[in-house]
């Protein structure tokens, strides 16, 4: 899959450094997968919380943060809509924000 706007991600791990690791091996995984449908994402992260319009919520470093990302299955691309704090997230739409 391509990722579009890692540098979201990068910019996000300079300010809270314990992400780095985490987000690195997400990235890794990530540009690895062919996945197809929501299904396979769930057969390999459990915890990710599959919302509407191709949004998923993916837990980082624990569930410390959060990763929302839009996907396009046929075009395998993933987009970054949002990367913040628990808290940050429980301030948000997440069916809807915009990075």
């Amino acid at each position: 899959m391509r990722i579009i706007a890692t540098s979201t991600l990068t910019a996000y791990w300079q300010k809270h450094p314990d992400t780095e690791q985490p987000l690195k091996a997400w990235i890794a995984e990530v540009r690895k997968a062919q996945w197809q449908n929501v299904h396979e994402i769930k057969a390999q992260y459990r915890n990710a919380s599959i919302l509407k319009n191709r949004r998923v919520v993916f837990n980082i470093k624990g569930n410390d943060h959060r990763l929302i990302v839009a996907i396009a299955f046929k075009m395998g691309a993933v987009y970054i809509k949002f990367i913040g704090t628990h808290k940050e997230y429980d301030q948000i739409n997440a069916d809807t924000v915009e990075n």
